[in-house]
């Protein structure tokens, strides 16, 4: 079973809601087990909104790239992005054995999308960031 999907969406949190209608989409078509929709869905948010808050200095519009392939009941989810390069893979593990008030902000959205998906690529590709997140759809749809 194979399957793509893509579409294109502005750097504004208000997209969410769109993206959110994407992955459930994807999904329904698929016959996906709805488990595994949610970590690919949590991990979409985060990256999406890290290169919102964080990929763009100019404060302009831009667009970001979102695809979801599915191979072998494996989800892959693309995000590219033109913001300054930035390799989630070089980010420092977050400390969640410390006290909540002793942790320092930022850096939870990294560590979730790690603890949920079962493999992360970064590439820099010209002056795109390409993150990719695979998760096995395993589990009853």
């Amino acid at each position: 079973m194979s399957a793509d999907a893509a579409i294109q969406v502005r750097n504004n949190v208000t997209e969410l809601a769109r993206l959110h209608e994407f992955v459930a989409a994807f999904w329904a078509s698929n016959q996906l087990p709805k488990d595994a929709m949610f970590g690919v869905d949590l991990a979409l948010e985060e990256i999406f909104t890290n290169v919102i808050f964080h990929g763009y200095r100019d404060g302009g519009e831009h667009a970001i790239h979102v695809g979801l392939a599915l191979r072998d009941r494996v989800v892959s989810l693309t995000v590219e992005d033109e913001g300054v390069p930035f390799n989630p893979l070089d980010a420092p593990a977050a400390d969640d054995t410390a006290p909540i008030e002793e942790r320092p902000i930022g850096g939870l959205g990294i560590h979730l999308v790690r603890k949920l998906m079962d493999e992360i690529e970064y590439a820099r590709e010209g002056n795109r960031n390409r993150q990719v997140v695979r998760k096995r759809a395993s589990g009853s749809a």
